[in-house]
């Protein structure tokens, strides 16, 4: 019973956060938004007892957010300077979002002590979640896993396309131009008489 209700609580939160990720007008307060959401679902792979993924979900999702909030930032020309004088006034969103995961780590811990005994599942000794998983995905799923690892590498790639911009003003060596260069090109010979001693 009591990890039902951990599980609609965070089941909410999930759903607030994902509409709050894609209705905020502050990219500030939209990425804390989506650390928030990665957070909960991390939370809600712990409760269904996949450890590995929770733990991969907060490893590469969480730590990645911040890479993702500097290209929005990047892509958008925000001014830093004003991010920067904005301190205080995200600091709301901030507390409410660090509250709002201290909260559900504090759950988290919580099921262990008030969960139901009914509701563990007793495993092996042996078993692995990742081992389990991986079998699963590159077996009953490896279709759709290969799917979404060609439609990912798509998108690196134009993301890239679209941020790489050439700007005239910079200098950049070329080391095949370098190293196909001759002696002619670069070294100029000159005779001057020498010099009489008075």
């Amino acid at each position: 019973m009591f990890e039902t209700v951990v599980f609609y609580v965070f089941a909410a939160i999930l759903l607030l956060s994902a509409l709050r990720v894609i209705t905020a007008r502050n990219p500030v307060h939209g990425a804390l938004a989506l650390v928030l959401a990665f957070f909960t679902a991390a939370g809600i792979w712990l409760l269904l007892r996949a450890e590995f993924l929770a733990i991969a979900l907060v490893l590469v999702y969480v730590g990645a957010v911040m890479v993702l909030f500097l290209f929005v930032v990047m892509m958008l020309d925000v001014d830093l300077e004003r991010l920067r004088e904005g301190f205080w006034k995200n600091l709301p969103m901030a507390a409410v979002v660090g509250g709002i995961m201290a909260f559900e780590m504090v759950a988290m811990l919580a099921t262990r002590h008030f969960g139901s005994a009914t509701s563990t599942r007793t495993v092996a000794a042996h078993y692995s979640n990742t081992r389990e998983l991986g079998r699963v995905l590159y077996t009953q799923y490896v279709y759709a896993f290969e799917i979404a690892a060609v439609i990912l590498l798509v998108a690196i790639i134009a993301a890239i396309a679209l941020t790489l911009r050439r700007r005239k003003d910079t200098k950049s060596q070329d080391p095949a131009r370098q190293v196909a260069v001759r002696r002619a090109e670069r070294v100029r010979l000159v005779s001057m008489p020498a010099e009489k001693e008075r």
